[in-house]
């Protein structure tokens, strides 16, 4: 046990607790003063505490051993998926949660996501590296995906439905697909999104109708606020603009811890949870949204110089697709907070508020440390 506490990524360890500080204060200036939420430091010093004790049980279970039963993790993740239908809570027009003892929310659907790149890992570390056939390689994975991803879009939860397609190419790539087979790929995903701007376009009103009836009509609005600004309504700019606005009033060095005029205004929706990095950019400006993402590239940079050292395929497509998920959500959730990408329920990595959604990150992490301390070759860097 020693010896293998001795060859645990410090920098990792570190980083995850500087971004639990972090997490710490920005929901905490986030919540002050919010009468529709208050901040709990016990719930939250318990949400992390167990994911501490997560994390560390992890680390020091043998991956190779998940690995194996990674089939029935994925089977176990796709029954909870189908069980929040019935037995689940819903929050914001999704049933994507169940109510937990002590008031606790847990949503499946991130624990799917370190099922699935377990699941994947698995199946492609079979070919050892060889190029993916297209029948007996690349079409069972694109069903491996498919499913959840359904079951997740219709909750509606979009967000996350996303994160399995961006972990099924970036595992898909790192896997050895053939150029041919991946350009195929590329080039229906262009058809699918012309023929779907085709149609958001030309049919928008039929389209709106037909999910405002039944509950989702927000989906069209963020669309109408991604794909066409300039004719989006006011409230349904609301988040993006006033998002921008804050970012933009933090200039430099921002407004000062617990100063932010926006975010304390209640301009910004959901600031303790997916607007998050609207609170850090207003209140510590450019250079603390800058020493956040310098955070994270130190994070993901040390992740992929594992996988590079690791001597088992299994181990390094874990990896790559952690990496994956998360490049993906940093990206999406910074993204959509100045305009350039579609708004969408994506939590800020390690910073949202979240149990769920830190614990899963935790254990994905754990993972990746998993295959650090379990090499049989010491990794030196």
């Amino acid at each position: 046990m020693l010896h293998k506490l001795k060859k645990i990524d410090i920098p990792i360890v570190v980083i995850l607790l500087a971004f639990m500080v972090i997490s710490t204060l920005l929901v905490y200036s986030a919540t002050l003063d919010d009468p529709n939420i208050v901040f709990d430091l016990k719930k939250m010093i318990i949400i992390y505490v167990i994911s501490i004790l997560a994390f560390l049980g992890l680390t020091f279970v043998d991956y190779r051993g998940l690995l194996k039963i990674s089939p029935y993790l994925y089977i176990t993740g796709l029954a909870m998926l189908a069980a929040v239908y019935k037995f689940g809570m819903e929050i914001n027009g999704a049933k994507s949660w169940f109510q937990l003892p002590g008031g606790l929310l847990f949503q499946p659907a991130e624990l799917m996501k370190l099922m699935l790149i377990m699941g994947l890992a698995a199946f492609l570390a079979r070919r050892q590296g060889e190029p993916l056939l297209f029948w007996t390689d690349v079409v069972p994975v694109g069903v491996i995906v498919l499913i959840p991803f359904i079951l997740v879009l219709i909750q509606p939860d979009l967000g996350n439905a996303i994160i399995f397609i961006v972990v099924f190419i970036g595992m898909l790539w790192i896997g050895n697909i053939k150029y041919v087979h991946f350009l195929i790929g590329v080039l229906i995903a262009v058809g699918a999104l012309v023929l779907f701007m085709y149609l958001f376009t030309h049919y928008h009103d039929p389209i709106k109708t037909y999910f405002s009836d039944r509950g989702k009509g927000h989906w069209v609005a963020r669309m109408d606020t991604f794909i066409d600004p300039e004719n989006a309504t006011k409230d349904q700019k609301f988040q993006v603009d006033n998002s921008i606005k804050a970012i933009g009033s933090g200039g430099l060095t921002g407004e000062k811890y617990l100063q932010g005029t926006s975010v304390h205004r209640h301009f910004i929706p959901y600031a303790y949870s997916d607007s998050i990095f609207v609170v850090l950019a207003e209140e510590f400006g450019f250079v603390g949204s800058s020493v956040l993402l310098l955070l994270y590239f130190v994070l993901i940079y040390r992740m992929i110089l594992i996988s590079i050292q690791c001597g088992d395929k299994g181990g390094s497509y874990i990896i790559v697709g952690v990496v994956s998920m998360f490049v993906f959500q940093i990206f999406e959730n910074v993204g959509m907070l100045i305009g350039i990408m579609p708004l969408t329920g994506i939590t800020l990595p390690f910073i949202s508020y979240g149990g769920t959604s830190l614990l899963i990150n935790m254990m994905c992490i754990a993972l990746v440390m998993s295959i650090r301390v379990h090499q049989e070759k010491e990794l030196t860097y």
